[in-house]
């Protein structure tokens, strides 16, 4: 072990600031509108990629995992979130056998963390072919490179692949793979998170109760 690393780490600076302040008395009853709110303040802010985060799920065992993607959109529902991947790769398979996941999102910039969590529904081939369409061509091109999640001989089999992909999307620039989908994340409990330089954070906690959302503050 690096002796140095804890030193190292304690020297980076944390919450430096200078940190927006939130009032939770102000927040939205929504959550989904509150995080639509922080998302535009992110935005007017120059925070960088606030729509990439991190999407987490469990295996049918309960065997956790982890990785970062981008929000696609927001459901017309208050706290329901769009994002997209293929049925085939590691977390198509987690959803599949367990449909519930949690996202979160971390924007150092204004000290801000976010957190839903709830169950995942499967939106219709509509929506997958609306969602890739809309990509640029080099991710498109990705799309109908190999199979997702699945291990890589050598770098030469990727770069095979993905001029064969390319020819594909040449041929037929409307074309989808059939494993694209749209997911949504329907929410029952949401969470905001301020920091503060002084260590004096706010967490503010929302659950979905029946049609209604309740929220109160946890301890920082």
């Amino acid at each position: 072990m690096d002796e140095e690393l804890p030193a190292r780490l304690r020297a980076v600076p944390v919450l430096a600031g200078p940190l927006p302040s939130f009032d939770p008395d102000g927040a939205d009853p929504s959550p989904g509108r509150q995080f639509a709110r922080w998302l535009d303040e992110a935005l007017d802010d120059g925070v960088p990629e606030p729509h990439v985060m991190t999407l987490g799920t469990a295996d049918r065992d309960g065997r956790p995992s982890a990785r970062v993607l981008m929000l696609r959109g927001l459901g017309a529902d208050a706290g329901t979130f769009v994002f997209a991947s293929d049925a085939g790769s590691h977390k198509g398979h987690d959803l599949a056998a367990n449909p519930y996941a949690v996202l979160s999102w971390y924007w150092p910039l204004q000290g801000r963390q976010i957190r839903a969590a709830g169950a995942v529904e499967v939106l219709g081939a509509d929506a997958a072919r609306e969602d890739f369409l809309r990509r640029r061509e080099a991710s498109r091109i990705a799309g109908f490179t190999g199979r997702m999640s699945a291990p890589l001989a050598d770098p030469g089999t990727y770069d095979a692949e993905r001029r064969r992909a390319a020819d594909v999307v040449a041929a037929d620039p409307r074309a989808v793979p059939a494993g694209h989908t749209v997911y949504r994340l329907r929410a029952d409990e949401m969470e905001f998170f301020q920091g503060s330089q002084g260590a004096s954070h706010v967490r503010l906690h929302y659950v979905r109760q029946g049609g209604e959302w309740r929220r109160g503050l946890l301890w920082p």
